[in-house]
């Protein structure tokens, strides 16, 4: 049943939008292993049709006028498998850098689970690029569209760079991501999720910044086809993004968003008095933490209270 907010047309504030993230991500991390895997698992494999698009674009396109041209071309075509993803609620890494971080900062979830929820989204999502790139350099050959001699146009910016300029690269693309997963949960509608998405990942891809997911496909196309990309050029891309990305959903989105948000329900409940405080449980299986107190100052300052699950969906 749809909830009457979500028609209203009134402009969510941002402790409705922090309290509608911490849903999604309590609901998230409370998944069993195996749907969290699987679903990492498709992001890696759709979200690495960016790399493809961008493939056939270059080939196809018998060169570009200017390099503003070229960049618009690859950033759009970039961007349409982030809505696949982020439409489609796969489980993105660069996306729950941001989200997962929010139940941790509010006491709701432990460190151990973010753990667990950032080690299988991560891996399954390197998983399907791995499968994707072998597929792209195994059928590179007979496609006319996409050309091996275009696989190292898009790796080489992203490896000729130093080790600083990746880590702050991957720091603008994770803030981005961050941006975009913000903004979604601020949209009551899909077509102004496509728009946002849409505008959003494009940014990345005009940089281009580095993205953890997108760019490891890519590189991993050179690798496999041969075009002067090394084992230790791929190790490279992968640890110095990866780190940027996590800075930029973690610190310059997640934190200063929840700060602030935070910030504001304290000023807002600092006149009224807070109700004991219950026993607490920490569920074993997903770090999630089953407070029983609902007086926490950013639950009751949130115009809408909801319960979250302790317990693993299905079990």
């Amino acid at each position: 049943m749809s909830d009457p907010e979500e028609h209203s047309g009134a402009t969510l504030d941002s402790e409705e939008i922090l309290e509608r993230t911490l849903e999604d991500a309590l609901k998230e991390m409370s998944r069993p292993w195996e749907g969290m895997v699987l679903s990492g698992f498709a992001a890696g494999l759709n979200l690495s049709f960016g790399a493809l698009f961008m493939i056939a674009t270059l080939r196809l396109s018998g060169g570009f006028e200017s390099d503003l041209i070229k960049q618009t071309a690859l950033a759009m075509v970039s961007a349409l498998p982030f809505l696949f993803v982020m439409i489609g609620q796969s489980e993105l890494f660069t996306v729950h850098t941001t989200m997962a971080i929010l139940p941790v900062l509010d006491g709701r979830a432990s460190l151990g689970g973010l753990g667990r929820v950032w080690t299988l989204i991560y891996t399954s999502n390197l998983l399907g690029c791995v499968v994707f790139a072998g597929l792209v350099a195994t059928v590179a050959g007979p496609l006319s569209s996409v050309g091996p001699r275009t696989f190292s146009t898009l790796a080489e910016p992203l490896l000729t760079v130093p080790w600083w300029t990746v880590l702050l690269s991957g720091t603008i693309a994770g803030w981005l991501m961050g941006l975009a997963t913000w903004l979604l949960a601020a949209s009551r509608d899909t077509v102004s999720r496509i728009v946002l998405v849409l505008l959003i990942t494009a940014m990345i891809g005009f940089g281009p910044f580095h993205h953890s997911i997108l760019g490891t496909t890519e590189v991993l196309i050179g690798l496999f086809a041969g075009r002067g990309v090394s084992v230790a050029d791929l190790g490279y891309f992968v640890f110095w993004t990866t780190a940027g990305n996590v800075i930029g959903g973690v610190f310059f989105v997640g934190l200063l968003q929840y700060g602030h948000t935070r910030m504001r329900v304290r000023t807002r409940t600092s006149t009224s008095r807070p109700g004991p405080r219950g026993p607490e449980r920490r569920d074993v299986d997903t770090g999630l933490i089953a407070a029983h107190d609902r007086s926490s100052p950013l639950i009751s300052g949130s115009r809408r209270s909801r319960s979250f699950p302790t317990r693993p969906i299905g079990r």
